[in-house]
């Protein structure tokens, strides 16, 4: 039996130094994953180890056997081994964490020393210290995907790749790698796999769907650039009649010093040949935009100011020609733009003396202004700081350019980084022009003037934009003059579109109270008052909106405002309904209710047992269900109200709209404050609300109310 029990034990042995050469090897690999489970695999290994010696230590029961061994009191050789092997495992284990912390503090220092490179454009030092950071730890995130972009800088993209497959090894779900992974792979045209980068991107953080939306949208205007240039070679090299055309064309044009004229003529021509994709990727393959730098005659042109017929008919001869190689064709639009001559005078340009280069220079612009990504270039290669003020000043012209102006200004207040540049001049440029133009006695186009009012109301969604105009007491005095210009309660309307306009622009601007605000809210209050006699609904709605804004401004406007009846016309326009007009004069009838005693007596006494108010409990909306609980909990406090709601099913309709569930708090809330207050006022409403079983349901409901 002995000699069995030794064999096992001498074959646990050799296992054990198995294993801890396994682990030793592990430890020593390359791979940072195989190297890390080795590390685990020790830890593991020593644990046990320890609770076996634990477990050494308990007392056991006694079985003694005969020994026929003499003892002699020391471990065997066997033990002495085992317990050998393990020590210097674990001062292994212990040495190489404190050289791993050594190694990571190194290579965070190296990684900063190739940021630093990379940010000086230093591209091959960033990549030589990310790599000898690599050499002092190897599973550094941080180092792969930094030496990707480096890689991609220096045009490397296969290495840039490979970095980012193992930075993916590291951590799967690695957004950074994936980036630049597919900027690799784009750089590389394989398009497909460039797309699965960005889509995983989105998978894993669909927080990330602009990033990956703008990645994918840049990667579908390479695969058409490409697509378009493969064709264009193709029809060139066939033979193509128009193909052959363009490029005679643009050499001919290449000719220097001759009279304007001449280049006028031959733009033209190659205007009419440029009529569709492949002639304008033809354009782009045979340098055609070079004719703008490379021309003295076209550059001088562009870069002073006109000053013959001849040269006016270049000038616009150029803008068609750019529009026909642009229309529909990104990467032209692009490379218009980054034209450094272009970029330069564009701008310049917009503002030329000459309406026929102003025109066709809108025209130009709204081309690319029609789509998102054509905005986004204007925005992001063009200063456009000054384009307001420009633009708007344009509506007092008698001739086409007003509506063009308009137009464009009606795609580019689309982008938000447009509305953060027109903060710049608003005050001192923009607001000046605008307020003339409100203030003009001279008859405008009302339909441009619409627009013009529309989009500096569309422009008060910026919220900086929005202060600069409500603190302007010349810009309310304008719009309070423009309405009474625009109306007179004693004949017809006139301009009713731009009336309308501007009572949005008032709504917008009333939004940020303050102390012009309150200095004219009386007078625009009464603007408002003398509105609601006019024929037209859309103007009633938006002056009740803005005496909605107003009234809590200031409490001299609401009370004079209740003395001229607001809370009859109220009502008057809660019983003809209409959603919008409901919700602001619902408002306003809450607004008089909660600061004003005179009001609520009118109330009372206009709305009959409260007929009304009880109708808009069930309203839809909960801002007008809970305005209407409010001004009904007012009512209330009127003596001997609650006595004339006897014959009415008061108590059940307020107990329906307490323990109603839903997403209506405000209402649960009024409407428990309105029954409480109609229980206290008269017993007989209590008997009736035990006689309906709601003590139970308005204790448990009132319970759930904040605040209650």
């Amino acid at each position: 039996m002995s000699g069995r029990r030794e064999e096992r034990e001498l074959q646990g042995f050799l296992r054990d130094v198995d294993e801890v050469a396994a682990l030793i090897e592990g430890l020593k690999s390359a791979d940072p994953a195989i190297q890390e489970k080795a590390m685990e695999d020790t830890e593991k290994r020593l644990r046990s180890v320890s609770e076996k010696d634990g477990k050494k230590a308990k007392p056991k029961a006694d079985r003694t056997v005969v020994n026929t061994r003499p003892s002699t009191g020391l471990p065997s050789q066997e033990e002495t081994m085992a317990e050998s092997f393990l020590t210097a495992l674990e001062k292994d284990a212990q040495e190489r964490a404190r050289r791993r912390k050594d190694n990571e503090a190194s290579a965070n220092a190296l990684k900063e020393k190739g940021n630093d490179a990379f940010s000086q454009g230093d591209y091959a030092s960033a990549v030589q210290n990310y790599t000898e950071g690599l050499k002092k730890q190897k599973d550094m995130l941080a180092l792969y995907t930094n030496r990707a972009q480096a890689y991609i800088k220096l045009r490397k993209y296969e290495k840039a790749i490979y970095d980012c497959s193992w930075a993916l090894r590291c951590d799967e779900k690695c957004t950074k790698a994936l980036f630049h992974m597919g900027k690799a792979y784009l750089a590389k045209k394989s398009f497909h796999q460039a797309r699965e980068c960005y889509l995983k991107i989105l998978e894993i953080d669909p927080q990330k769907e602009k990033l990956c939306k703008d990645c994918i949208n840049e990667i579908d205007l390479e695969e058409k650039r490409l697509h378009e240039e493969e064709e264009a070679s193709e029809d060139r090299k066939s033979g193509k009649l128009a193909a052959v055309a363009v490029n005679e064309m643009l050499q001919k044009l290449g000719k220097p010093d001759q009279d304007p004229l001449y280049y006028a003529g031959g733009i033209r021509l190659l205007t009419d040949l440029v009529q569709a994709g492949t002639e304008q990727t033809l354009f782009r393959t045979n340098d055609g935009f070079s004719i703008i730098s490379d021309n003295k005659v076209i550059e001088r042109v562009l870069s002073a100011k006109i000053n013959s017929p001849a040269e006016l008919e270049l000038a616009c001869s150029l803008l068609l020609l750019w529009q026909a190689v642009c229309k529909g064709n990104e990467e032209n639009q692009r490379l218009l733009l980054t034209h450094p001559s272009v970029n330069a005078q564009l701008p310049a340009l917009l503002c030329s003396e000459a309406p026929k280069v102003q025109e066709e220079c809108m025209a130009l612009l709204s081309l690319y202004a029609e789509t998102e990504h054509g905005r986004i270039l204007l925005i992001r290669h063009l200063n456009t700081t000054k384009w307001l003020q420009t633009l708007i000043s344009l509506v007092k012209v008698a001739d086409s350019r007003a509506a063009s102006a308009m137009n464009l200004l009606t795609h580019l207040i689309l982008e938000e980084n447009f509305k953060i540049q027109c903060r710049i001049k608003l005050s001192t440029e923009t607001l000046p022009i605008f307020i003339q133009l409100l203030s003009s006695s001279k008859a405008l186009n009302e339909t441009v003037l619409v627009r013009c009012i529309a989009i500096m109301g569309d422009l008060c969604s910026d919220v900086v934009i929005r202060v600069q105009m409500s603190e302007n007491q010349e810009c309310w005095q304008a719009c309070l003059s423009f309405v009474n210009h625009c109306w007179n309660e004693k004949s017809v309307t006139r301009y009713p579109e731009c009336l309308y306009a501007i009572l949005g622009l008032m709504m917008n601007l009333s939004l940020e109270p303050n102390s012009i605000v309150e200095e004219l809210a009386e007078e625009i209050c009464d603007t408002c008052m003398s509105l609601f006699s006019s024929p037209d609904g859309r103007i009633i709605t938006r002056a009740v909106g803005l005496l909605n804004h107003i009234l809590p401004a200031s409490l001299r406007a609401l009370e004079e405002a209740v003395r001229q009846n607001v809370v009859r016309k109220m009502i008057r326009f809660l019983k003809a309904g209409g959603q919008t007009t409901t919700d602001y004069a619902m408002k306003v009838l809450a607004t008089c209710a909660k600061n004003s005693r005179l009001a609520v007596m009118q109330l009372v006494k206009l709305d009959k047992k409260c007929r009304l108010l009880l109708k808009l409990l069930s309203w839809p909306n909960e801002v007008v269900a809970g305005n209407a609980a409010f001004c009904l909990e007012k009512c209330l406090e009127v003596p001997g109200t609650a006595t004339t709601l006897l014959d009415t099913d008061v108590v059940r309709i307020l107990l329906r709209a307490t323990t109603r569930g839903g997403q209506r708090p405000l209402v649960q809330k009024n409407a428990a404050i309105a029954l409480g207050k109609l229980c206290s006022a008269d017993a007989r409403h209590t008997s009736r609300l035990r006689e309906l079983n709601g003590m139970a349901a308005l204790t448990a409901s009132i319970s759930k109310m904040p605040g209650l």
